[in-house]
Parts: structure tokens; C-alpha cells; sequence
């Protein structure tokens, strides 16, 4: 049997999902799912609910726990990755609570911004542990990155892990569908193209039978932008620069220096911006994991129905040699030709019998891949930290974030990472 091994298997809903895409995959069919999780207790949970689910669908596909990574890894030909490092409590609640003190309001916090900076650290050197794990036990395995900060850690894992990564996120996918469906017009027949970075790339061609519908998509945004609606800080960005974003407004309004303002807080109002929306998240999901546990463990009645994850469309590719096309965060080889080589970009890329080929997507329209360098800006400073455990550079991240150094004085920024560095303690290295 094949090994596909799946590291944060606690994520059991999302385990769910994924694993159960491959049991409805004729070509995948004869492959051993290797789980493992610290949280050993969800970790049963997940290979209970999986193993069950494999009876009810009739699936040729195996099961097995692993209590060690490295075993879980060991010959594995693919390897997908859900890990969330330190969890809402205490590390989430940290990356909220120390810069609320200094006056920094955040939404999600998981990709740049203080929060994402942070969730970088303490998450690198546990990717960094899996890659060397890797290098050991299955160095040709391909690996799928779906942790957040998307960006920096498929980037790490390429660079410094020397592992085969491609991330995947699901803004690509919904993009345009969900923005057709919110402005009333049709979905069917459209074509669309997407590049940039994770979180931030761009809808950059959308037509129907070869019509540009963008004017139309400007004209109906601009109508909506009149009432309260979840969108309206991409609905903005388009008008103002241009083009549509992938990721939601809820992400996006703490990307740039522009929505969550102390001196205009008539904006977060305007805007309709939910402030610490991921905080409530969590919250929500572990009072919600009280009753779905429930509906996942042991239910005579639970089965699966293939859901729109790329993840099981991406190996019945590779495994059949049938290409799909699909969007994936990849290293910048000139991919992007106005965006910085060392940085990692999402584009079109395809999946056949020779791997993951990303696409050529050429030169984003300035304005766009400006705002893109911002991100990048602290992207790259924050691997720069990680990778020397030099607290400067921590700050010099932190200090390039377009929302936090619109903010916060140079002394307040520095005092802030000095603060977050004590709380998350050994959650992090030590920095010299």
C-alpha cells in the first residue's frame, strides 16, 4: 500500500473532508492514511470516525494512528499538513490580547500583521522539525501545506526544509463564484485568472464568451457598497485600485494601513469590519466541537460526499497522469515577474504524473504587485527572524507591516514584540 500521511489529524471535521475525498477516488484507493496529532485523544477520535467512514463508503483505503511523527512519516508518498501551533489558548489569545494593550486592534491575525507574525515563530521551528523528519523517512514525499501563515511557511519549507511544498488555500477557489453569486450574475460559462500572494492575489481577467466582466461587476459593487454587506472592504480595494482580492474583508481590512484606524473609528463602522472576529471563531468552534463530536464518532448514519478541496483532485492527477488545474502557493521562479524571486506566490498551477508544474503568470498591474510587496516586506523579515533567531529582525517585521507601523510609533512596536516574546515563552525559541 501507498502512504499518505496526514499531520494534524485532530482537525477531525477537516480530516473528515479530505481523507474522505480519497476514499471516493477509484485511483487512491489502495492507500494507508498515517495520522498523527499530539492531542492523542482526538487523534483516536479521528481514526475511529475515518475507519468507520471507510466501511460505510466501501472503500479500499486503510487507517492507522501514529503516536510517532517520524513513523507516521516513514515511506510516505504524500504528506498533508493542519497543524496549528500554541491553539487559541494560550498562544491565539497572546497574539490579540498584548497589542489590544498598545492600541492595536487586529480581525484574524494569522498571516501577517503582529498576529501573523507571531504564529510564523512559533510555528517554523515545528515545520522545520517535520521537514528534517522527512528528510530522514520519505525525502521524495510531495507535501501540502494547509497552515496558516500559508505564505512564509510553504516558502520555509521549500527554502530551508528542502521538502517539496505546495500550499493550498481555499480563497482561489471561491473566488470569483462567491463574488458572482453576491452581485446576482451568472456563474456558468465564466473564465477567470488569479495570481499574486496567499490572502492577497488578484481576480485579475474575468469574461464570459470572451466579454470582460468587470465594468459590470465594478457597477453592481458600487450599487451594493450603498447598504451594509460582509464584503465592502474588497468591494473598496477594486474600486480604488482596481481589481477584486481573493480573501475576505475580514482578513483584508488588517492587511493594509487603511481600515482599522484609532483616528478614524467611524471606518470600522463604514466598512463593516468585525473585530476580533478569529477570537470569536475559536470559541465558537470548541463549544461546537461539543455537539459534533457526537455527529462524527460513531454515528451508524455518518458518510461523505466529495466536497470542492483540491486536495483529492491534485493526487487522482497524479496518480492518472489526467491533468487539473488548480490554484497553489509555490516559490516565485519568475512566476510573477514584478514580485521578488525569494518570495512565495499563488498562481495557476497543474497537477499530473510528473508532480505540480506552476504557470507563467507575468507582470501584475503595478498597483497590485505594490501592494503585494508590503506583505512580502514582512513575510520575508519574519523568516529572516526565524531562520536567525535574531530578535532584531523580529522588530524590522513588525516595523514593515503596513497596518501596524500605521499605528504604532517605532518605540510602541518594539516594546509590543518585546512583550509578546515574554508572554508566548517557550512557545518560541530564544532570540538573541
Amino acid at each position: 500500500m501507498d502512504k499518505m500521511t496526514f499531520i494534524g489529524a485532530g482537525s477531525v471535521a477537516f480530516a473528515k473532508n479530505v481523507l474522505g475525498d480519497c476514499m471516493l477516488v477509484p485511483s487512491l484507493q489502495q492507500f494507508e492514511f498515517a495520522l498523527f496529532d499530539i492531542d492523542a485523544e482526538r487523534l483516536k477520535d479521528a481514526e475511529r470516525m475515518l475507519t468507520h467512514l471507510i466501511g460505510k463508503l466501501g472503500s479500499g483505503c486503510a487507517v492507522k494512528a501514529y503516536a510517532d511523527r517520524k513513523e507516521a512519516l516513514r515511506g510516505a508518498k504524500y504528506i498533508i499538513n493542519t497543524i496549528q501551533v500554541g491553539g487559541y489558548d494560550p498562544c491565539t489569545i497572546t497574539d490579540f490580547e498584548v497589542p489590544k494593550k498598545y492600541g492595536l486592534r487586529q480581525t484574524i491575525a494569522d498571516t501577517v500583521g503582529i498576529g501573523g507574525i507571531f504564529r510564523n515563530l512559533r510555528t517554523i521551528p515545528v515545520v522545520l522539525g517535520i521537514a528534517r523528519d522527512i528528510e530522514e523517512v520519505c525525502p521524495d514525499a510531495l507535501f501540502f501545506n494547509y497552515t496558516n501563515p500559508m505564505a512564509v511557511l510553504t516558502n520555509v519549507m521549500n527554502t530551508y526544509g528542502g521538502v517539496k511544498t505546495v500550499g493550498l488555500c481555499h480563497s482561489v477557489q471561491v473566488c470569483a463564484p462567491r463574488l458572482l453569486k453576491h452581485l446576482g450574475m451568472e456563474e456558468q460559462g465564466v473564465q477567470w485568472k488569479i495570481a499574486g500572494i496567499n490572502h492577497m492575489a488578484w481576480l485579475l481577467e474575468i469574461t464570459k464568451n470572451g466579454v470582460d466582466l468587470y465594468p459590470e461587476i465594478k457597477r453592481r459593487a458600487a450599487l451594493k457598497q450603498q447598504e451594509k454587506h460582509s464584503d465592502m472592504v474588497r468591494f473598496e480595494l477594486m474600486q480604488r485600485f482596481g481589481y477584486y482580492i481573493t480573501e475576505s474583508s475580514e482578513h483584508n481590512a488588517e492587511y493594509h494601513p487603511y481600515f482599522i484606524k484609532r483616528s478614524y473609528p467611524e471606518l470600522i463602522e463604514r466598512f463593516n469590519i468585525p473585530l476580533d472576529e478569529y477570537p470569536r471563531r475559536c470559541v465558537w468552534a470548541i463549544d461546537r466541537w461539543k455537539t459534533m463530536r457526537g455527529e462524527l464518532i460513531g454515528n451508524e448514519g455518518l458518510t461523505h460526499t466529495r466536497s470542492h478541496e483540491y486536495i483529492s483532485y491534485i493526487l487522482d492527477a497524479i496518480e492518472t497522469d489526467t491533468p487539473f488545474k488548480f490554484g497553489g502557493n509555490v516559490m516565485n521562479t519568475g512566476l510573477i515577474e514584478n514580485l521578488p524571486r525569494e518570495a512565495c506566490v499563488e498562481v495557476a498551477c497543474i497537477a499530473d504524473s510528473s508532480g505540480v508544474t506552476p504557470t507563467y503568470a507575468g507582470v501584475l498591474p503595478p498597483q497590485c504587485a505594490a501592494l503585494n510587496r508590503t506583505n512580502i516586506n514582512t513575510q520575508l523579515l519574519t523568516i529572516e527572524a526565524a531562520i536567525t533567531q535574531k530578535k532584531e529582525h523580529i522588530y524590522q517585521a513588525a516595523l514593515l507591516d503596513p497596518h501596524t507601523s500605521a499605528e504604532l510609533s517605532i518605540d510602541d512596536i518594539v516594546a509590543m514584540c518585546d512583550e509578546l516574546i515574554e508572554r508566548h515563552g517557550s512557545w518560541l525559541p530564544a532570540y538573541r
